[in-house]
């Protein structure tokens, strides 16, 4: 479908979204995939009439800013993407989880590529938004640091666990965490208690590097509407049985109910290959 001619200018999937939905006025919103809606006060027919004042980020969740004090809370989850497009899908759209119609005719559509169906919507008083439990990340990008025995707890944990807990440093996912630990050379499963000062440099500079090389990557290739698949520049995650960009190494990979961590042996783990957890599971 043909994307807003005026919003083709490169920018992240955030700031376009922001540019084209300021000051749009909301005819109508609702939730056709009604388990994703997770709030029913005040209910969504509270959008109708009401301006978008902007699309901010706050970790994994974007939050969609109304007048009348009102914010749509949104978590993609893995297989979400919020897409505007030009025109309103057909009455036998069966594939969207949230709609919100503006009065010029184009339409915001929250929609998931998945079978799990996990993406989620809030919405909110813009005086709640601040205390909703799933919105009380660390500011993205930045490290919480607790007190006490739970930060030595959260020290103790494996580096993949840890920089996926959205409480500790926001706004990394899965995909993100395989290309972190692998840029800076650190197995999945070291203890962030155990890093020495070099190490914990390069985890750091790490972090920095590869979400800004990947926001750089968004605002060259990403433009309106949101395509289904993220163009993601991924050189680990996804890529378990080829060779390691830097060290030719086949990449491996340990399977969870859930998810994939992919590594490589040769850089990350002193040429150790790690137990493979489907496995573990067929020898119980």
């Amino acid at each position: 479908m043909r994307a807003c001619p005026s919003c083709q200018r490169s920018r992240s999937p955030r700031a376009l979204l922001d540019r084209a939905l300021k000051g749009s006025e909301i005819e109508s919103a609702s939730a056709p995939g009604i388990n994703a809606l997770r709030t029913f006060d005040p209910p969504l027919s509270e959008l109708a009439g009401e301006q978008i004042t902007g699309v901010r980020r706050r970790g994994k969740h974007l939050i969609v800013e109304a007048t009348g004090e009102l914010a749509l809370l949104i978590h993609l989850m893995s297989a979400g993407r919020l897409q505007l497009y030009d025109k309103r899908a057909g009455p036998r759209d069966r594939t969207s989880r949230l709609l919100v119609r503006l009065a010029d005719g184009r339409e915001l559509r929250l929609r998931e590529f998945g079978s799990k169906q996990a993406a989620w919507v809030k919405l909110l008083r813009s005086s709640e938004l601040e205390d909703d439990d799933a919105a009380g990340d660390a500011r993205p990008g930045s490290l919480a640091r607790p007190a006490g025995a739970g930060a030595a707890a959260g020290r103790a944990r494996p580096l993949h666990t840890l920089l996926r807990d959205q409480h500790t440093i926001a706004g990394i996912g899965r995909s993100w965490v395989d290309e972190i630990l692998w840029s800076a050379r650190l197995s999945p499963f070291k203890r962030a208690n155990d890093l020495d000062d070099d190490e914990r440099d390069r985890l750091r500079h790490a972090i920095v590097q590869t979400l800004g090389d990947a926001i750089a990557h968004y605002e060259q290739v990403v433009t309106l509407p949101i395509p289904d698949k993220l163009p993601m520049p991924l050189r680990v995650h996804r890529h378990e049985g080829e060779a390691c960009p830097r060290c030719a190494t086949i990449l491996k990979a340990v399977h969870f109910e859930d998810y994939v961590i992919a590594y490589c042996p040769a850089c990350q783990t002193d040429g150790r290959v790690l137990k493979d957890r489907r496995l573990s599971r067929l020898l119980r």
